[in-house]
């Protein structure tokens, strides 16, 4: 299934950015679009961030399971071939 583009409709506000002088030559020389690239960076940042908040979070569920596999094994493990 095809996913949409869900940032199509989504309203873009111009705003001021610090970049180092020869990264901006750089680029515009290069013909990169700025805008698309720092969109694309920011996307790629804050899901890294929602990651490590979730992992956070859930840090003592994850050992608490890990813990259990390791008394326990896996449910699945009388019904796996390998």
């Amino acid at each position: 299934m095809a996913r949409r583009n869900s940032t199509a409709a989504v309203p873009k506000r111009a705003t001021n950015v610090s970049v180092r002088c020869d990264l901006l030559a750089a680029a515009r020389e290069a013909g990169v679009n700025l805008s698309a690239t720092l969109e694309r960076a920011l996307t790629e940042e804050l899901a890294a961030v929602k990651r490590k908040k979730w992992l956070e979070e859930n840090r003592e569920a994850i050992e608490a399971y890990n813990e259990h596999v390791e008394k326990h094994g896996l449910f699945s493990e009388d019904v796996r071939r390998f």
